[in-house]
């Protein structure tokens, strides 16, 4: 009997993961590069905010959460006050 003669197949790359974004448009002067996420495991709070008009947003974040993430909660906000205001008006 002979032996099987053993493949020399290369392993699969790795995957890259692309790095997400932590610098976003403001909301609410539209610039496009001047939002900054911080965030502060320590405390558990996410703050982006805006180096042009001073827009500020805070939330509370988990251990997984990431910048966009808090941005993401910043422009659900706008939203959801700009809808709040559509409605009385």
């Amino acid at each position: 009997m002979m032996g099987k003669q053993k493949s020399r197949a290369k392993p699969p790359p790795k995957k890259r993961m692309d790095k997400l974004d932590t610098v976003f448009s403001c909301p609410s002067c539209k610039h496009g590069t001047s939002v900054e996420c911080r965030i502060d495991m320590k405390n558990l709070i996410g703050e982006a905010a805006c180096r042009i008009c001073q827009e500020n947003f805070s939330t509370t974040i988990t251990a997984l959460s990431d910048p966009i993430d808090i941005y993401s909660e910043w422009i659900d906000e706008c939203e959801r006050v700009n809808n709040l205001e559509d409605d009385a008006a």
